[in-house]
Parts: structure tokens; sequence; C-alpha cells
């Protein structure tokens, strides 16, 4: 089968791309901007690649053309209007994944607002290091694979899950296609305003997933979110495994220590310990449902511990990009002030107290660009010793919506101005901390590059 990709780049497109030609099928694709890293993985794979969405694309005639869902109707994409007008068979990206990967298989799905990356690669890694040979397709690139897809000879397939639209002409969210027998439900707060009127919409779209998985399947949820028990409480027709509890609760999993070195309890008994490099209490959390995920498929909580034991995160997650003079610079993918919050506390946890975190961040999703969570930053950041926002792109004031913090927090007009003014501040000991979902003008090579400026080295 021919397949021609329309928003190829895409992780999770490009994530499909990888699978399908792994499978034998000719794959091909196209994207506003061709850019790595996703575009280097592509090509390496013998994918050939097509910038821009011209019509002229018809020409190559696939047996199917898969649509991203960054593609929309009118004139940014010519080639869509000619795919309908040529009447040219045409699928989404979570169909044609339920149809030519998924059939048959053992499908472990991870949803959420938080943490579908780093859980679903927790999961993939737990079942590789059982011997189950997992297939998995994730939103990121988990370092112990390498690569952010992989068919698998295995039964089972471990997939990120989430609750964006599929298409243009199919507004359910992707995971309602992918019909898992093991479903985790990590967390659930209000994201994707440009998709979602409110939080109760988006808790609609959840019960669509709960009602896709069968009697014999499993759900892992998450103990703490009154959201999800308000999903599961309209319906629920498989077993329940719940994680997370803060006090005892019977057949629930629960975490007794720090977030780096934990007993897994079911209840009051020890199933299991984990030690591991990961920081922070919702990478405890995640590792919670993964384990409890993994049991579903006869893997024990002892061995889910042991693969944790040599577990090596997601690509920007809490990514140290260099050091210079004594000042650290890592990347990492927190985007939603929840998820911003979380970072910085898994962070300050772990260093001393005396040093510093300079937050440096971006809202850049779409939720961020609205302005919907503007009020909730100086709770999402208050852990920081000083913050720095990126004001470009945005039809809000960061200025007033970071008033509250007064000099704690210096906004610039641009990536440039924010790093002088990075730059202006920094000492030995600092940790500074980036958060984007986007590539944030490349703000973390020119840190490093303005530190060895300043400091030499």
């Amino acid at each position: 089968m021919h397949i021609h990709i329309l928003g190829i780049c895409g992780t999770f497109m490009g994530g499909l791309a990888a699978l399908a030609r792994e499978a034998g099928h000719r794959v091909t694709g196209c994207d506003a901007n061709v850019y790595p890293p996703m575009s280097d993985q592509l090509q390496a794979l013998g994918i050939e690649l097509t910038t821009g969405f011209g019509a002229e694309q018809l020409a190559l005639k696939p047996d199917v053309f898969v649509i991203g869902n960054v593609v929309t109707r009118g004139e940014k994409f010519p080639l869509m209007e000619a795919i309908l007008d040529a009447g040219a068979p045409y699928t989404s990206g979570p169909q044609w994944l339920a149809e030519h990967v998924l059939q048959g298989r053992h499908v472990l799905a991870v949803a959420g607002t938080h943490g579908k990356t780093t859980t679903t690669s927790m999961l993939a890694w737990i079942l590789e290091h059982a011997g189950l040979q997992p297939g998995f397709l994730v939103g990121g690139v988990p370092q112990n694979f390498g690569v952010s897809a992989k068919l698998g000879s295995g039964k089972t397939f471990v997939i990120e899950a989430d609750e964006y639209d599929t298409a243009f002409f199919d507004k359910r969210s992707k995971f309602v296609h992918y019909r898992p027998r093991t479903a985790v439900l990590n967390n659930l707060e209000f994201d994707h305003a440009d998709i979602f009127a409110d939080l109760g919409a988006i808790e609609t779209q959840f019960h669509h997933l709960v009602r896709t998985v069968p009697a014999s399947g499993r759900i892992v949820a998450n103990a703490r979110e009154d959201a999800l028990q308000r999903v599961l409480d309209r319906g629920c027709w498989s077993e329940v495994q719940r994680f997370g509890a803060r006090k005892e609760e019977s057949g629930t999993l629960r975490a007794r220590g720090e977030p780096q070195a934990f007993d897994v309890l079911r209840g009051s008994l020890k199933v299991a310990r984990v030690e591991w490099s990961l920081i922070g209490e919702h990478n405890q959390l995640n590792a919670l449902a993964a384990i409890a995920a993994a049991e579903h498929v006869g893997v024990s909580p002892e061995q889910s511990a042991a693969a944790l034991a040599t577990f090596q995160n997601v690509r920007r997650r809490m990514e140290l990009r260099g050091e210079v003079a004594g000042i650290k610079v890592y990347d990492d993918f927190a985007h939603h002030p929840t998820a911003m919050r979380t970072t910085i506390d898994g962070l300050r946890r772990r260093i001393a107290p005396a040093e510093r975190i300079l937050a440096i961040f971006e809202p850049r999703s779409n939720t961020m660009k609205l302005g919907t969570m503007k009020a909730q930053l100086p709770w999402a950041l208050e852990e920081a010793d000083l913050s720095f926002c990126n004001q470009a792109g945005l039809g809000w004031d960061a200025k007033e919506a970071l008033a509250p913090m007064g000099a704690q927090a210096v906004v610039g007009a641009d990536v440039d101005a924010l790093v002088s003014a990075v730059l202006r501040v920094a000492k030995a000991g600092d940790h500074l901390l980036c958060m984007s979902n986007g590539g944030f003008g490349g703000v973390h090579e020119k840190l490093l590059d303005g530190l060895r400026d300043k400091f030499g080295g």
C-alpha cells in the first residue's frame, strides 16, 4: 500500500509513518515545514518528504491520503481541496493506525492531561524489559529505545492516547479509535481551549474512551482526580485499578517514600520498591500507573520496578542541555501551568535549598496563547526564584498577568531579550529551567553561548 501523509512531521504522524514503513508500506508525506528531528528520522527510513501542501501532490495517486489534524479546509491546504474535489480516498491518522496496526493486538493506551509521553515510555520499557517485545507509539523519543515508534513482534502495543481532535472531518478525540484493553487515565484538567469549551466537554471524550474498554479490560485511574471519578461515575463496565491514593485504600496502589526511592504498596502490603534517577511526585505517580497497567498483561510489580531502575526519561523531560561556570541549563516540555509547577517542584526537591531556579518559559500552546490560564501562572511559578516569560506571539499582556509576582518576574519582547535578561543575573550554582512545547527559538544554545561569553569556557 502507498500512503501519503499530510502533516507528516508532527510527532504522532511521524511515528505513524515510521510504523507504516516498518510494516512494508510505501510512505511519502508533506508538511508546511519539513524540519528536524522528525524529518531526519523519516528520511533515514527512506521516506520521501515534500515541503508544503501543493495540489500537484495529487498526482502521486497513493492508495490513500492520511490526514493529520494540522490540516483544515481552505486556501492554506490546496492539496486537501484537490483530494476532496477528485473524490480521492482519505482517512485520519488514528483511523489508519487502528485498522492497519492495532487490529488484533492488546492495546495499552495512556491518556491524561499531563505525563502521557513519559508514562507511555515507562510502560513500553517495562514490557520490553519483561521480554514481551511490545510495539509502541510515543509523542517523543524514549531514550531507552532511541525511536518514537516501533511495530514490535509481541501481542502488546503501547500508545500515547491524546484527547486532541482526530481531524477536521472527525472532531472526536484521537483515543476513541484505539480500542484499548488496558486504559490508563493519568489525570484530567482543562486544556486545549481551542477545541473544548470547558472541562465537562473533555470529560465527555474521556467517557467515550471508557465506553470502548471491554469487560475483561482494565482501567487504571488516578485516585486523586475528581474529574476522573466523575468520568467513571457516568458508567464503567471494566475492572478499575486505582493508584496514587494519599492514604491506605484497599486494593489501591500507592507510594511510600521520596520520588527517587519509594515502596509500592497495595493497600498496606509492600509489593515492590522503585529506585531510579527520575525526580518529582508527578513521575512517582506516572510510575504507579505504568506498574498497574503492566500487571494487566502479566508483568509483576517487582519486574516493573526492576525495569524502572534502568528507565531513561524521554528527551525534553528535565533534559540537561549543558553546564557553564557551574550554571546548568535544562530543557523541559512543560507548558500547562500544572505541569510547570510540578516540574519546578521536582527540581526544587533535588537541588540544595540555597541554589536558585530561574524559570524561563513561553506560553506557546494554543490554550496558553488564548490566555485561558494566564491567571494560574503566578501559582505555577511560585517555587522558582526568578521567572522569565516570552511575550512574543501572545494576544494578552504577560506583564499584567505576572504582576502579582513583582520583581520575581521578567517579561521579554522576544527570545533574544529574554536571554539577555537571564544572562544579566545568572550566577554560579543557578539552574536555568527552560519550559516550552516547541523549539523556543533555540533559547538553550543561546543561553549556553551567552554564558560562555560571559564567564569563559
